[in-house]
């Protein structure tokens, strides 16, 4: 299990006004990672380097995530999209492959919605095409109120909640290096990421019409995204599926696993 990599300096562009923090390392083919809510670029410590020995792998920090500012108090996935095409015009990229966890993944789509042209594969890890349920835009609700009485405490506990149960104890130590991480992040910056996130739109038309490679990678016992049900959205399309046995956190929970899917898909 590795949590850290080489260092690579951060970068920064602006957009709106606002300083947006990405990584740049290898060459070749351009391979966006977006990471989820409560994470940064540091997520991507143990995949980037490997990735990089063949391809452009830049990493970005998202609205009010990491070493990005807020923009405001509501971050649509539109906003972050715009941010991240903010960050790919300035180095030149005419064409990447986007890969995203969780809330990446909304973001990913958002960007094959808005930037068709700069797509050149996809990669949906723990992550859903659909918007959310009822219940879902509850619960984040009810997140949002949590985190205003006790950041955290609410923070902690939603970390721990990603994680299947029987890895809650195995990987106690790479459960509290993601907390130490989701802590870094403002207040301002998750609950404008509940709201954006609330907001969203359903995306799944993308899954079906898209003319580049698909990859939807999920856990069988995610605790945040049925697997059922999401299996559900690629019916009748061309997106392959990888299933793991554990849950939302493949990067950490399936690390030698999905390593080994990225590099075959980024060859492929």
């Amino acid at each position: 299990m590795r949590l850290n990599s080489t260092f690579v300096f951060m970068k920064t562009t602006n957009f709106k006004n606002t300083k947006i923090s990405y990584t740049d390392q290898g060459k070749g083919t351009a391979v966006i990672l977006l990471h989820g809510f409560l994470e940064n670029s540091t997520m991507w410590n143990f995949l980037a380097p490997v990735l990089a020995k063949k391809n452009r792998v830049i990493c970005i920090d998202l609205l009010g995530h990491g070493q990005t500012d807020c923009l405001g108090y509501i971050h649509s996935m539109e906003d972050m999209a715009d941010a991240v095409h903010q960050v790919i015009s300035e180095l030149k990229i005419r064409k990447a492959v986007f890969v995203g966890h969780s809330m990446g993944g909304y973001v990913a789509l958002t960007v094959a919605e808005l930037y068709p042209e700069f797509m050149k594969g996809l990669v949906l890890l723990n992550s859903t095409s659909r918007a959310d349920s009822d219940e879902r835009i509850a619960n984040r609700n009810r997140a949002i109120k949590a985190v205003k009485q006790n950041y955290v405490a609410a923070v902690r506990m939603s970390i721990a909640n990603l994680f299947s149960e029987e890895n809650r104890t195995i990987l106690s130590e790479q459960i509290e290096w993601v907390r130490e991480e989701a802590l870094q992040t403002s207040l301002q910056g998750i609950i404008a990421a509940q709201e954006g996130m609330k907001l969203r739109k359903d995306r799944e038309v993308i899954l079906h019409f898209a003319t580049y490679p698909i990859l939807l990678i999920l856990g069988k016992k995610d605790p945040v995204l049925n697997y059922e049900e999401n299996v559900e959205q690629i019916e009748g399309t061309n997106v392959k599926l990888i299933t793991f046995n554990d849950g939302h956190m493949s990067h950490l929970e399936n690390q030698a696993e999905l390593e080994k899917v990225m590099v075959g898909f980024l060859k492929g």
